[in-house]
């Protein structure tokens, strides 16, 4: 029988994954969602531990002799207000960090990737003559600051808990359901954020030459930080650097005193990184003196993922059992994305192979091809849009199966 027959799947797992997408919540304040997961994993005869790494969860299920397998789930939810129309939707607002009050959405889907480790480990455990070994399932907290899986790991994960012998997890995206794609190596971007304060003078808006004017400032850096991927990245390289927010003064009348850029660099390979980060050091420095201000600028980091990497032969291995499931058609090879993860923080911790994929979520009919050159992608509502949102058949169903074929494979029952 193969590994991935005879997945029951729980029809209440639809209610629960509206009533987690109803009420998300902000990174390291998971308490409502992980006392749910905690909850459901001792019903279902897990060892249980909460409070890992802040707000996470730990189930343990042994089942004999044989490997660990680490099954993995981020909870956190965006501050983004939702505009699906959904009658589920989020109308959460909650603190952030700062203390700001703000929208809250699980806009990139890790209400789907609770839902459906949950429904996956319910299953194994139902089903034990099926697999052989130790099941360690990790719901990790604050995936979105690019802190939670290290939070989780300086809090003993691997002291307190089995090391596992392969780190599996999905990820929901913006592909046809029912379709699973995942590319060997180094799969998803390092990713640097940043602040950037630019400070001048201040003066009346009639009085310019009063003033060391830090929205110049701004502008001139913007424009030269374009300038670094065309510029002094190998054209054979793959980088991209945005600068996302940028705000300065609050009238119309008066050069404010200063300035400040939030930006985002994404790349593959440590040098280039560097070579990047040096150029930002570089020319907001610069473009400082060259406007003759007095105090230096400040660059502060905001959070940091580093490259993902999927072990060549891990994912092969999964997407083996994978495509005698749904398919060579259905197990695609998108090629490395630009999107970050920190669930390579559990797999380097551990000294152990990665094998994360992605999981198709949006409704095929939206597809013209299906294919990884699909022109349909662009237009699909992506993770982190207010837009965004899986449809529930067949991805819950596929997602469920897709971990317990996983698991399956790596946790093989004794013939």
């Amino acid at each position: 029988m193969a590994a991935h027959q005879n997945v029951p799947i729980d029809p209440a797992l639809t209610d629960l994954y509206k009533d987690l997408h109803r009420h998300p919540e902000l990174g390291f304040q998971e308490h409502r969602t992980a006392k749910i997961v905690a909850d459901r994993l001792a019903a279902s005869g897990f060892e249980v531990t909460s409070g890992v790494g802040k707000t996470g969860v730990v189930g343990i299920l042994r089942n004999g002799a044989g490997p660990t397998a680490l099954l993995r789930a981020d909870m956190d939810a965006l501050p983004v207000e939702e505009d699906t129309g959904l009658d589920y939707a989020s109308t959460v607002t909650a603190k952030d960090a700062t203390g700001q009050a703000v929208p809250v959405d699980h806009a990139c889907g890790h209400d789907l990737h609770t839902t459906c480790l949950l429904g996956a480990a319910d299953v194994l455990a139902r089903a034990r003559t099926s697999w052989a070994g130790t099941l360690l399932v990790v719901f990790q907290p604050a995936e979105e600051l690019g802190q939670g899986a290290q939070a989780m790991v300086d809090d003993g994960l691997y002291d307190r808990f089995p090391t596992p012998d392969v780190v599996l997890g999905q990820h929901v995206a913006p592909l046809p359901a029912g379709k699973i794609a995942g590319h060997p190596g180094a799969s998803y971007a390092g990713s640097d954020s940043l602040r950037v304060r630019l400070v001048g003078r201040g003066a009346h808006g009639s009085m310019p030459q009063a003033s060391i004017d830090p929205i110049v400032m701004a502008a001139e850096t913007v424009l030269r930080l374009q300038t670094v991927v065309s510029r002094e990245v190998p054209s054979t390289a793959t980088a991209v650097l945005t600068v996302g927010s940028i705000h300065a003064g609050d009238a119309a009348n008066v050069i404010p005193a200063d300035a400040e850029l939030q930006l985002n660099i994404r790349s593959y390979d440590e040098d280039v990184r560097r070579r990047i980060l040096d150029a930002v050091e570089r020319i907001v420095h610069g473009e400082a003196v060259t406007a003759g201000a007095t105090e230096e600028p400040a660059i502060t980091s905001i959070e940091r993922f580093p490259v993902v990497v999927n072990d060549t032969a891990a994912l092969a291995r999964t997407f083996a059992a994978f495509t005698s499931w749904i398919g060579p058609e259905n197990v695609l090879d998108p090629g490395a994305g630009a999107g970050s993860e920190d669930v390579g923080i559990l797999a380097t911790s551990a000294g152990s192979p990665l094998s994360y994929w992605l999981l198709g979520g949006s409704d095929p009919a939206l597809f013209t091809t299906g294919d990884m050159d699909d022109p349909a992608l662009l237009a699909v509502p992506s993770n982190h849009s207010p837009h965004y949102a899986p449809v529930l058949d067949p991805t819950l169903e596929t997602g469920v199966t897709a971990l317990v074929t996983a698991a399956r494979t790596w946790l093989p029952a004794a013939a």
